[in-house]
C-alpha cells in the first residue's frame, strides 16, 4: 500500500505557477477597474453639472421658489418620523425610529436611520399645459396644513388647485392622495408622468454588499407577479405596475399606485464613494380623467422583515432576496424557523448559528457516513488500482480507465455515490449565502470580534488595499479557510490522480480552492464564515470518529472480497460509460490508421 506524502515538488511548482497567474489576473482587472472608475467619475461630474443646469432652469417656472418660501410639516408615530417640504409638496425626510444606521467614523450602529434625507429623494407629476410648457409638481410651492395624523399640501398653478393629502398610518404606511380642481383649464393631457429620482443611502457596514443588494423591485398582474432589476436599464412598457420600490439590503421604499403605473422605465448606476450607493431614476404614467389628476397612492417605508412583508398581502415578501424555488423555500420555512426557535432559548446570535450548524450536520450525517465509508473502501482497493496502473503504464489511457472501472465494479464501489454529499450541500450553501446577509434578525448582532454578523469583521485592518480583498482581513474568513484546507488535506489522500498527460492534478486544484475561498468570504457576512468554520470543524471531527471508531478496515476489506465473489450485473450508467469508452477507442484506432496511411 502506497503512503500518502502530501504535495510533492512538482505539485508545489504547479501551485506556485497557478497562484502567480491568479494574482496576475487580479492586478490586471484591478488596474482595468481603476481606469473604468475614473471614466465613471468624470461622467458623473458632467451629469452633476447638467442636473444643476436643469434645476436652475426648472426653478424659473415659479419665481416664488426661494429659501424663505419653503416650509416644512411633519408627522410621526412609533415607527416613522416623516417630514414634508412645501417645495414640490413631497416627502423630504423619513426616519425609521426603531432602527439605527452604521457610523463608519465610530464603527458602531448608533446613527439615526434615514431612508430619505438631504434631498436624496425627489418625485413629482409632470404634464404639459396648453401652450406646450412642461409643468412638474416638484417645482411648485405648496402650502402645508396639518390636521391630526394628516398633512394637506396645496398649490395653485394658473388658477388650478393641486392637493397632495398625506395620512400617516401604522405598519410603516403613508397614504398619499392626489386631488386637482381646474386643471382641465390648464392642460389637455390624459395622463401624467410620475418621475422619481432616488439616491440610495449607505446604512450598513459592508458597502459593496449593500450596493449589490440595492435595486428596483416591482409587482404587476394584480400583485400576482414580481420582478426585480439590478441592471443599468429597466423597461416594463407592456405591464401595468401595481407598485415600484427601491430595495436596499434591509429596508425598502415603495410607492403603490391603486390604478397602476404604465409604460414604466428606469435606470440606475453605482456610486463608488461617499454617502450614497446607487442613483436610481423611475418614470411611469398614471391616468388622468377629464384632464384632472385624481389618483390614490400609498408610500411604504419599511424594514425587510418577512412576517411584516407578508402581512400586507401585496407580494412584498418577494422583495426579500432569499433565493428562487427550493432555495427560497428552504430559507423561509427551515433556516428562518430554525433560527427563531433556537434564539427563543435565550442564546446570542453567534451561538444560535453554532447550534444551527450542529442540527444541519445531524440531518446530513447519514449521507456523510456513506461518503466516508466509500472513501475507506477506495483506500482499501488502492493497491489494486496502483498495480493495474503499473502493469498498464504504457497502455492506452482509455484501456487503463476501463481496467480501473472494472476493479470498482467487482468491489461494489459506486464512485457516483461520492458526488451525492456535494450535490446535497450545494443548495444548502446557496441558501445560506442568501440567508445571512438578508435576515434582519441578525442585523447588528455581534459575536466575539464581529460587531455585525450580516457584515464582514475587520479586526485586522490593512494600511493598503489588496485586489478582491480590500483594506482588511476577516478573522472568521481566515479561520474558515484554514479548517477547509485541513479538511481538504484529510480527504484528498485517496483521490485518484489523472493518468493522461496534460490533465490537471486534482489535488493541487483542491488545495487552491480554500485559498480562493478566502477572497469570497473576506467581504461576505461574518455569520456565513462562522457557520462554515463550525461546519468544516465538525466535518474534521466526523472523519476522525468514523475512521478510528466506527469504520473497521478489516471488515471493509472482507466485505469487498465478498462483493467480488458475487455475480455483478452491469448497471445502466456503467454500461453507458463502457459503450462510450469502446466507441472512443474505435475512433482513436481509426485516426491512428489514417495517420499511418498518410
Amino acid at each position: 500500500m502506497q503512503e500518502n506524502k502530501g504535495i510533492d515538488k512538482s505539485q508545489m511548482i504547479s501551485f506556485a505557477v497557478l497562484c502567480l497567474v491568479l494574482f496576475g489576473f487580479m492586478f490586471y482587472f484591478q488596474n482595468k477597474q481603476s481606469k473604468e472608475e475614473q471614466v465613471k467619475a468624470q461622467e458623473q461630474k458632467i451629469e452633476q453639472v447638467k442636473n444643476a443646469v436643469k434645476q436652475t432652469q426648472a426653478s424659473n417656472i415659479n419665481p416664488n421658489v426661494t429659501p424663505n418660501a419653503i416650509q416644512t410639516a411633519s408627522l410621526n408615530n412609533k415607527e416613522l418620523n416623516v417630514e414634508f417640504s412645501s417645495l414640490g409638496g413631497q416627502v423630504s425626510k423619513v426616519q425609521l425610529s426603531e432602527y439605527k444606521a452604521y457610523d463608519h467614523k465610530t464603527d458602531k450602529a448608533d446613527l439615526p436611520l434615514y431612508l430619505i434625507d438631504k434631498k436624496n429623494s425627489n418625485y413629482g407629476f409632470q404634464f404639459k399645459d396648453k401652450t406646450g410648457k412642461v409643468i412638474n409638481t416638484k417645482d411648485l410651492v405648496f402650502t402645508p396644513a396639518v390636521n391630526g395624523n394628516a398633512v394637506t399640501m396645496t398649490a395653485d398653478y394658473n388658477g388650478a388647485v393641486i392637493q397632495f393629502i398625506y395620512t400617516l398610518l401604522p405598519k410603516y404606511t403613508l397614504d398619499f392622495k392626489v386631488r386637482t380642481k381646474g386643471l382641465a383649464a390648464v392642460t389637455s393631457d390624459n395622463k401624467a408622468d410620475f418621475i422619481w429620482d432616488y439616491n440610495v443611502r449607505n446604512l450598513e457596514k459592508g458597502r459593496a454588499q449593500e450596493q449589490s443588494h440595492s435595486e428596483f423591485s416591482y409587482a404587476f398582474n394584480n400583485y400576482k407577479d414580481y420582478d426585480y432589476d439590478g441592471r443599468t436599464e429597466m423597461s416594463e412598457e407592456k405591464e401595468t405596475l401595481n407598485w415600484i420600490g427601491v430595495k436596499q439590503q434591509f429596508f425598502t421604499s415603495v410607492i403603490e399606485a391603486k390604478n397602476g403605473f404604465t409604460n414604466s422605465k428606469g435606470n440606475q448606476e453605482a456610486i463608488e464613494e461617499g454617502e450614497y450607493l446607487k442613483k436610481l431614476n423611475f418614470e411611469g404614467f398614471v391616468q388622468m380623467t377629464g384632464s384632472e389628476l385624481n389618483q390614490d397612492f400609498t408610500w411604504y417605508f419599511m424594514p425587510l422583515d418577512l412576517p411584516l412583508l407578508k402581512s400586507y398581502d401585496k407580494n412584498f415578501d418577494e422583495i426579500l432576496p432569499l433565493g428562487w424555488s427550493f432555495i427560497g423555500w428552504m430559507n423561509r420555512y427551515f433556516f428562518m424557523w430554525l433560527y427563531s426557535l433556537i434564539a427563543g432559548w435565550g442564546l446570542s446570535a453567534g451561538w444560535v448559528i453554532f447550534a444551527m450548524t450542529i442540527i444541519v450536520k445531524l440531518i446530513l450525517s447519514p449521507i456523510m457516513y456513506k461518503q466516508h465509508k466509500l472513501s475507506a473502501m477506495m483506500k482499501v482497493i488502492r493497491p489494486e488500482i496502483d498495480e493495474v496502473n503499473a502493469k498498464l503504464k504504457d497502455a492506452d489511457p482509455m484501456k487503463k480507465q476501463q481496467a480501473t472501472m472494472e476493479i470498482y465494479r467487482k468491489a461494489g464501489v459506486n464512485q457516483m455515490a461520492g458526488c451525492l454529499p456535494a450535490l446535497v450541500q450545494i443548495p444548502i450553501f446557496y441558501a445560506l449565502f442568501r440567508f445571512f446577509p438578508n435576515f434582519i434578525d441578525l442585523r447588528g448582532q455581534g459575536f466575539w470580534f464581529a460587531k455585525d454578523l450580516t457584515a464582514y469583521d475587520d479586526l485586522i485592518k490593512l494600511p493598503f488595499k489588496i485586489p478582491f480583498l480590500g483594506d482588511h482581513l476577516s478573522v472568521f474568513a481566515i479561520a474558515c479557510t484554514i479548517v477547509i484546507l485541513i479538511y481538504t488535506v484529510m480527504t484528498s489522500g485517496n483521490m485518484q490522480q489523472p493518468q493522461q498527460e496534460g490533465m490537471p492534478n486534482m489535488k493541487v486544484l483542491m488545495y487552491i480552492f480554500p485559498i480562493t475561498f478566502l477572497f469570497f468570504l473576506n467581504t461576505s457576512a461574518s455569520g456565513l464564515s462562522w457557520y462554515y468554520f463550525v461546519s468544516n470543524a465538525i466535518n474534521i471531527l466526523i472523519i476522525l470518529v468514523i475512521k478510528y471508531v466506527i469504520l473497521d478496515e478489516k471488515k471493509i476489506h472482507a466485505q469487498i472480497q465478498a462483493n467480488k465473489e458475487k455475480p455483478k450485473s452491469e448497471g445502466k450508467f456503467q454500461k453507458k460509460m463502457r459503450e462510450m469508452m469502446e466507441k472512443a477507442q474505435d475512433q482513436q484506432k481509426i485516426q491512428e490508421q489514417q495517420k499511418k496511411k498518410k
